[in-house]
């Protein structure tokens, strides 16, 4: 199957720079330049990732975001978003965008975190199903995570999680009481490394925490380690 890539950008000189640095990573990039179209294509094909600008003529980037993760949960979506505005990032990721990347930004930084979030779905697909490692699952207090279903539920309720939350938590339980710096987080389980995008990890762990921690503010499972990074308990309140 070839491997296609949706870029929706209003900024037809932005757009046509990223899409030349894009087609070294895939066989085709599709250009929207509004929501409208951009929200169309993204729903009715299918794409290896979803580049995707927060502000857009009719349905913004968030509104699409939403769409497409209530249809396709697994879709890979990188983000691009203002510079100014640490609301928009936040609320990329809160909406399920598996990375993002401010205004202006270097092309060659854009194809870098795309090369990273495509081969980490290619990694996926290539787990065999007889690794013993990625297919069992993980029972961590009332946490249960299901690899080979890619579902988590706790106390027996599903938990939604995006793609990138799900491969934050069971790294995480796959390594209980091991204390990971966020650099290393990102390098395992984003696929690069780049000094200063610790606020990513900081994001994830906050959405995990809200999602399945009795009382996110002092969270049980999800422990920080002060002036280190995360550790996974699996303990409960």
């Amino acid at each position: 199957m070839a491997r296609r890539i949706l870029l929706v950008e209003d900024e037809r000189d932005i757009a046509e720079l990223a899409a030349l640095h894009l087609r070294d990573l895939c066989d085709e990039v599709r250009i929207a330049n509004d929501g409208h179209e951009g929200l169309r294509l993204a729903t009715t094909l299918d794409w290896a990732l979803i580049v995707l600008d927060l502000r857009l003529p009719g349905p913004d980037g968030l509104e699409i975001c939403r769409t497409v993760r209530r249809e396709r949960p697994y879709q890979p979506i990188l983000m691009l978003t203002s510079k100014s505005s640490e609301l928009d990032r936040v609320l990329g990721l809160e909406t399920g965008a598996d990375d993002y990347l401010t205004k202006p930004f270097s092309v060659l930084e854009l194809a870098a975190r795309a090369r990273a979030i495509l081969r980490r779905v290619e990694l996926l697909k290539q787990s065999s199903p007889d690794d013993e490692v990625s297919k069992n699952a993980i029972d961590a207090g009332p946490v249960h995570i299901d690899p080979a279903r890619r579902e988590v539920t706790l106390r027996g309720r599903s938990v939604d999680l995006t793609a990138r939350e799900f491969d934050l938590l069971e790294y995480l339980a796959r390594h209980p009481g091991r204390v990971f710096r966020r650099a290393d987080l990102l390098d395992s389980v984003w696929g690069y490394g780049h000094e200063g995008y610790e606020h990513t990890v900081n994001s994830h762990i906050n959405r995990l925490r809200a999602k399945i921690e009795s009382n996110p503010s002092e969270p049980k499972m999800i422990v920080t380690v002060w002036g280190v990074g995360y550790k996974f308990s699996g303990q409960a309140a």
